[in-house]
């Protein structure tokens, strides 16, 4: 028995005066008790209890002892318990990690609400299009797109993110609306350099055969907001995820094109340090953000 039991026991016996009751409360056997408290008197070198036939007592140094283990025993166990309020309360601070784009135009309006709706919670939002290790940077949770590669980490699946090919209505008038993919040719493409194929864009026609197609322009840009500001000004055609797109679709800036094709659409995931003992805190926002995602939300006003 470790001496942390040991004190629990040797707590019980002074405070019941017997060993037989120390042992039914603490669920052990009366021998157990006696040699835990036996074991900690040779440790110590001292008589703890003075044992009669009417029941046991302590000693002086006993009651110094006993005063002491329960200081330590009440501390160990308000450690535990505040260990177990943190784990499942929503409350601390919560550091989420999250790239440009997705972070402003959707992210920033849910933490928003989620900050109103849980004002005992802190949170800490970062933004960054490169990979982010989650446990040297202290991250809770990461809002990852496309595909995951094998780790420890946890994930949750939220949804899809959707990609729209979009142009204004100026480049169009300019240059003609392509209809089929091999028309993509002689137009002017503005190219974002992440995801997608990069310089290929992968179409799927109304048939439902895919195709891979060679594109090209005069602005590549690993920034969907440069690009997107590109297609605003009539510089070209750009593929963009509908949550980029969608104001700009409402206000008619730009309009969608080749609507008959489809883009491959991105998974959407929350990642987290380890699929083991998530904290409360945690699993709350995720599947808080999840019920904000269902359906198209691409279409959506989050704020």
């Amino acid at each position: 028995m470790d001496s942390l039991a040991g004190m629990q026991v040797f707590i019980r016996v002074v405070e019941t005066g017997s060993f037989s009751r120390a042992a039914g409360e603490l669920g052990t056997t009366q021998p157990t008790a006696t040699k835990a408290v036996a074991a900690a008197e040779k440790r110590l070198g001292a008589r703890l209890l003075h044992r009669t036939t009417r029941g046991v007592t302590p000693t002086e140094v006993g009651s110094l002892y006993y005063e002491r283990c329960k200081l330590i025993v009440h501390e160990i166990e308000a450690a535990e318990n505040l260990a177990t309020l943190q784990q499942s309360a929503v409350g601390g601070t919560l550091r989420i990690s999250t790239s440009v784009a997705f972070g402003r135009r959707v992210m920033v309006p849910l933490v928003l609400r989620y900050m109103r709706e849980h004002p005992h919670l802190a949170l800490d939002l970062s933004f960054d299009d490169r990979y982010v290790n989650l446990v040297e940077q202290g991250v809770d949770v990461a809002m990852r797109m496309g595909r995951l590669a094998d780790s420890s980490l946890g994930a949750r699946y939220l949804g899809t993110n959707p990609w729209v090919m979009v142009a204004a209505e100026s480049y169009l008038q300019a240059k003609g609306t392509p209809k089929k993919a091999r028309d993509l040719a002689r137009h002017t493409c503005l190219i974002y350099s992440s995801v997608q194929g990069d310089e290929r864009w992968m179409l799927t026609g109304p048939d439902g055969t895919e195709q891979a197609v060679p594109v090209r322009g005069p602005l590549r840009s690993n920034n969907l907001s440069a690009i997107l500001a590109a297609v605003r000004a009539g510089m070209g055609l750009a593929i963009l995820p509908r949550y980029v797109a969608r104001e700009s679709l409402a206000e008619k800036a730009v309009q969608e094109v080749m609507a008959d094709h489809r883009l491959p659409a991105q998974d959407l995931h929350a990642v987290f340090p380890s699929p083991k003992l998530v904290p409360h805190k945690v699993s709350h926002f995720i599947e808080w953000v999840k019920g904000e995602l269902n359906g198209a939300w691409w279409n959506k006003t989050l704020a």
